[in-house]
């Protein structure tokens, strides 16, 4: 494997290739379906620069998502899009790395309230498949020079260039958090019950059903006065849903979400494991249509987690319903085929920065 220490080193190498390159962070996801040479980021490690006054922070591709968590934890901050840790679902070892979690757009529940990974994304610096380092975007949210690029690194898989370099926007920790929770709903009143919680004024910053459970939770986070007051509130909006059980314990909570966000009830059960983003109304439709044995539903039911036995191919079964799938776990098809006019785009967009073909081949499915 390949571990340059520096970006010129990452650069010299990248210029020289003869062949494919995999990239790496910390093998946690792993890049399904790419070919080539190992190249690994984790030589890329530490904080560039960390402005907690500008909720700024700037920081090498390969530095453990762990460390970033832990430097701004130290100042009472955090990444709004809690990433998810893939590891146990996966049954992976490794140190999941903050470019691993940009190659991959990776966004966690509180996605519906402060959005996703490439939206906490200013500015990235990458090597492109010419060998060329290249830097865009900026470290405030003002500098919007080059932001489409940003976000287009984001999710890209290292299928345009390799990451060295993010600057991101954190945000403060809340003081308080409290989970709503509703019982025995079936999925099609459960995403009612979300779409009206987080089309309400109380501030929703993760609603999910998990039917299994037979539970449907809420969270709220901010100023603990605060939490306890839109708790009352939303549960008497949603009494039509039946009554609501409130958890404040601050450990509980953090299992719940950490449970959900890592979709654990699916880790040490065999099956391949497929998330299904569609629109919120169609998730329960997208669960039944492709007879999923478990299902979970993320982000207010546009978001679905399903298990299904190995080997299943769930494609064919959403044809008419608009989305995305993406199998996360299993050998076979990886994701949904792009529209005609999106692939030619993607296709654009590779020959320009990456002509040679270098970068992570078959990762995008």
């Amino acid at each position: 494997m390949m571990r340059p220490e520096t970006e010129a080193e990452l650069a010299g190498i990248v210029a020289g290739a003869e062949g494919p390159l995999r990239i790496e962070g910390g093998g946690t996801r792993g890049m399904v379906g790419a070919e080539g040479d190992a190249l690994s980021v984790a030589g890329l490690s530490g904080v560039v620069l960390y402005e907690p006054g500008a909720l700024t922070l700037v920081v090498r591709a390969g530095t453990p998502l762990a460390e970033v968590e832990a430097v701004l934890a130290g100042e009472g901050q955090r990444l709004a899009f809690e990433p998810m840790d893939h590891r146990r679902l996966l049954g992976r070892d490794g140190v999941p790395t903050i470019g691993g979690v940009a190659a991959a757009n990776v966004s966690g529940p509180r996605r519906v309230q402060a959005g996703a990974c490439r939206d906490a994304m200013l500015g990235v610096r990458f090597v492109d498949g010419r060998g060329r380092v290249i830097r865009n975007g900026g470290r405030v949210m003002k500098n919007v020079t080059g932001y489409d690029l940003v976000k287009l690194m984001a999710g890209s898989r290292g299928t345009l260039g390799v990451l060295t370099e993010l600057a991101v926007k954190v945000l403060p920790v809340p003081e308080a958090a409290a989970v709503l929770v509703l019982e025995g709903l079936d999925p099609q009143a459960a995403v009612a019950a979300m779409s009206a919680a987080l089309g309400s004024p109380f501030e929703v910053s993760a609603a999910a059903h998990l039917p299994e459970a037979g539970e449907t939770w809420l969270r709220l986070e901010g100023f603990a006065a605060s939490v306890a007051y839109r708790a009352g509130r939303l549960g008497a909006l949603l009494d039509r849903f039946g009554p609501a059980r409130v958890v404040e314990a601050p450990e509980e909570v953090a299992a719940m979400i950490r449970r959900l966000r890592d979709v654990e009830d699916f880790a040490d059960r065999p099956g391949d494991v497929w998330r299904i983003s569609v629109q919120p109304s169609d998730g329960p439709r997208a669960a039944e249509a492709v007879a999923a044995e478990a299902a979970i539903y993320d982000w207010g039911g546009g978001l679905v987690w399903v298990l299904v036995p190995e080997g299943h191919d769930i494609r064919p079964a959403l044809a008419g319903l608009a989305g995305h799938a993406v199998r996360v776990r299993g050998a076979g098809p990886l994701a949904s085929p792009e529209p005609a006019p999106l692939a030619a785009l993607a296709a654009r967009l590779r020959a320009e920065f990456d002509p040679r073909g270098l970068f992570n081949p078959g990762a995008m499915g």
